[in-house]
């Protein structure tokens, strides 16, 4: 898979040689599409040519034209913007080797092996996308990502010399000794389940056999953990996002960086408890809770494993790495771990560096070989995932200062840029997932997921997940009669407080306007407070004065945390911000804004990033110089914790206030229309009281 110790030395070799060439008129090679360019000595091996410029082209077989992975193409004509003249002549003849391979397997008309062509005059080569990934373009929800592969897996073809009577060595130790000899692998250890299996494998094979090593660190002793007999063509990885709500998982080949499948499903730990904290309390009212627990998330991931393979047509045996994320009480439950100090101050993690360890001892469905990576933790309240999404997102390698928000029961936030990085968590509770919302639900068919209110006519039309039309356009009432409309999610939650702002519905106190009833009744009185009807159905869904307290009170809990942290960094604003998350590709920036859940800024510098933390999976298993740098990061970030902070509830109170009491939101304004502030009798006291009525004594 990778070249080993031997292919860097051999890099060295050829970086040295063309340097002595830029002079001497050697033949000039173009790599096609990266565009990276160099001269060559007349019978330079194409392949060695791309290593020494940096274009990955793959090769299991070290050279030997039995993998095919190192397939080119040269493109021939006149290449005037690069001042290339490519002819078929100019790379060496079809050799033993090529013809052996098209003999064998498919070789594509015009298609050569790099490993075993030459060249001879000048070129211009296309890595072909189908067999190699120059520049891996990962996909996961829409998001474009280019991950350089530098995996901790390495797959090494060897010919392993036959016993010999006179040379008594042992058939491992000649293993280990081609190794050395062919890729440059020296001073291995050896996986225990491999040891009894050693001789059946390479007498299987014919004396050949592909070695998979494990070393993820440069330092680290190189492990060989997995072997097949003959040539061993493929090796994939897991990168598993494991939320408190869902987990993620995608079938990753290590050879060419693809995502070959990928799966979802509930966290089967809901059963335990919704949030956090009532899992928390599971485990310290319930002997078996954490054991439980940890069983759970394992079988499920299990489950998911086993939805990838068959989709894909993998074997469980060929998964060889894994790495997963999570907030700190899933991290430690996966691992086993009893997370009831994390529910207490000082909230101490068991763990909080990088984890490596064994899928075996995790009882994992996959060889049994394969090695388990967890990224590392933040804080206490600031996991793994905040840690993969700050990996892909990057604020630490930014000029600008970077707002990374995961918004969810507690949210995690992440602010900074190459200077320096803070980090906190806010307790912004299950409101924005439809909890404490009278008609609140998860998102799922048949749930509000967008609305808008006239200014004018107060009247309200939005949009059900499902189903294509707004609730004024025709076609929608058929349309939604299947799932029925049966609640509002959090999202919809996020923009109907804020319409209801806008339309002035509601004050910047939050307090519902029961003088509104006059325009339009669905204002309307609910005991002492008022409410706010937004679909009279076969359900009524409504919008209490409660509602709106729940979501201001989760609002000013992540607007503090994040201002706390801005105060750290002394500044007034940020210029980007990314919301992390699920639930954060589902928010409207600018209702986001309008509520202040999150600091005044462009709107066109606010983006979702969809699920940032497994996109930080993906980087981390694709490319081990991703863990060393999320490593180096953590230690350096700066963790606040804002229950110690003296004025947290000043800046919690001040956020209250839609979208803040203090804050001016000019940028916002300049895109917004904004209500004017205006004094209102019972605005002072901020309980939501009906208007004209007095607090008995």
């Amino acid at each position: 898979m990778a070249d080993g110790p031997r292919g860097r030395v051999q890099g060295d070799k050829w970086r040295q040689v063309n340097k002595e060439s830029q002079t001497s008129g050697n033949p000039l090679v173009l790599f096609m599409p990266s565009g990276k360019r160099g001269r060559f000595p007349v019978g330079t091996p194409i392949l060695d040519a791309a290593r020494q410029l940096g274009v990955y082209v793959e090769s299991v077989c070290g050279g030997r034209g039995i993998c095919g992975r190192c397939q080119i193409e040269i493109q021939q004509g006149h290449f005037a913007k690069h001042g290339i003249e490519s002819r078929a002549e100019n790379i060496s003849e079809f050799g033993a080797k090529e013809h052996r391979y098209a003999e064998k397997r498919d070789l594509k008309e015009g298609r050569r092996l790099s490993c075993s062509s030459t060249v001879q005059g000048d070129l211009v080569i296309d890595v072909p996308q189908d067999v190699q990934v120059n520049a891996q373009v990962v996909r996961k929800a829409a998001i474009n990502r280019v991950i350089e592969r530098n995996p901790a897996i390495h797959m090494c073809y060897v010919e392993v010399d036959e016993p010999d009577m006179h040379k008594p060595l042992g058939d491992l130790d000649r293993l280990k000794a081609q190794l050395e000899r062919d890729w440059g692998w020296s001073d291995l250890l050896v996986s225990q389940h491999l040891l009894p299996s050693v001789q059946k494998i390479l007498r299987k094979g014919g004396w050949t056999a592909t070695a998979a090593i494990h070393q993820d660190m440069e330092s680290s002793r190189p492990t060989i953990i997995a072997l097949w007999p003959e040539l061993k063509n493929e090796a994939y990885g897991i990168a598993c996002d494991i939320g408190s709500t869902t987990i993620a998982l995608h079938l990753v080949s290590l050879l060419s960086g693809r995502i070959v499948a990928s799966s979802g499903t509930s966290n089967p730990q809901i059963r335990f408890g919704e949030d956090l904290m009532s899992r928390v309390s599971y485990v310290m009212m319930n002997p078996d809770g954490r054991e439980a627990m940890t069983n759970a998330v394992r079988q499920a991931i299990n489950e998911l494993t086993v939805n990838v393979c068959k989709e894909s047509g993998v074997s469980p045996g060929d998964i060889l790495d894994l790495v997963f994320v999570g907030n700190p009480i899933m991290h430690h439950l996966f691992l086993g771990i009893d997370p009831t100090e994390l529910g207490q101050a000082p909230f101490a993690l068991a763990v909080s560096g990088a984890v490596h360890s064994w899928a075996s001892e995790l009882g994992l469905a996959v060889n049994e070989g394969a090695r388990v990576y967890l990224l590392p933790c933040i804080a206490g309240h600031v996991g793994a995932d905040a840690a993969a999404a700050s990996l892909s997102e990057g604020p630490h390698r930014q000029d600008r200062m970077m707002l990374l928000v995961d918004v969810g029961t507690n949210a995690e936030i992440v602010l900074g840029n190459k200077d320096r990085v803070v980090a906190a968590s806010s307790p912004t509770g299950p409101a924005f997932e439809g909890a404490e919302i009278s008609s609140g639900q998860r998102a799922a068919p048949g749930a509000i997921e967008r609305v808008r209110i006239d200014p004018q006519t107060l009247e309200p039309r939005f949009r059900v997940i499902g189903v294509e039309q707004w609730s004024n356009e025709p076609g929608f009432d058929e349309n939604a009669a299947g799932s029925g409309i049966t609640g509002i999610c959090g999202s919809a939650i996020i923009e109907v407080v804020a319409e209801m702002y806008l339309t002035g519905i509601i004050s910047e106190d939050g307090v519902v306007d029961g003088s509104m009833a006059a325009r339009n009744p669905r204002i309307f009185s609910s005991g002492r407070t008022f409410s706010y009807l937004l679909h009279d159905g076969a359900q009524k869904i409504t919008v209490t004065q409660n509602d709106v307290r729940a979501i201001q009170l989760a609002k000013a809990a992540l607007y503090a945390g994040i201002k706390l942290l801005m105060q750290k960094l002394g500044i007034d604003h940020v210029d980007t911000i990314r919301f992390a998350g699920a639930f954060g590709s589902f928010i409207d920036p600018k209702y986001a804004m309008v509520l202040g859940l999150i600091p005044d800024c462009e709107l066109g510098e606010v983006k979702a990033v969809g699920n940032a933390a497994g996109t930080g999976a993906l980087m981390a298993l694709l490319n081990r110089d991703h863990r060393r740098e999320i490593e180096n990061t953590v230690n350096r970030i700066e963790k606040i914790e804002t229950a110690l902070e003296p004025n947290f509830q000043q800046l919690f109170i001040d956020a209250m206030a839609l979208p803040n009491k203090v804050d001016p939101f000019t940028r916002l304004a300049r895109q917004v229309a904004l209500p004017q502030r205006k004094a209102r009798e019972n605005a002072a006291t901020g309980d939501g009281r009906r208007p004209g009525r007095r607090r008995r004594g």
